[in-house]
């Protein structure tokens, strides 16, 4: 998936983009997990926000990475705090750094 350029709201044809999904998955998603509130302007069109997308992210993971049923991840849901996914990003670029350390004093021992 690509990072799209950060916005304050995206519309449903850009999340489903960013996903590689159909609206109609997109739709679903929002009224299966009710985290997910987008906003909506004059014309009825649905506004995602940053944190949308963080939930959208973390529910592909788990459904169409991890094969979680929708139940479970749901569930999962309800128990794990779904961070930033900037966050994230953050972590893997420090750990990609910290090995690259790594691997300069191994040669260098």
């Amino acid at each position: 998936m690509e990072e799209p350029a950060r916005k304050l709201f995206y519309t449903i044809g850009e999340v489903a983009a960013l996903f590689q999904v159909n609206t109609s998955l997109i739709r679903f998603w929002e009224k299966e997990f009710d985290v997910i509130r987008p906003q909506r302007n004059k014309k009825g069109n649905r506004l995602f926000t940053q944190r949308d997308l963080d939930y959208f992210h973390q529910i592909y993971h788990w459904v169409k990475e991890q094969g979680y049923t929708l139940q479970g991840a749901k569930e999962k849901l309800k128990s794990t705090p779904v961070e930033p996914r900037q966050a994230r990003l953050n972590v893997a670029e420090n750990l990609r750094k910290i090995k690259s350390m790594l691997l300069e004093l191994k040669e260098l021992c």
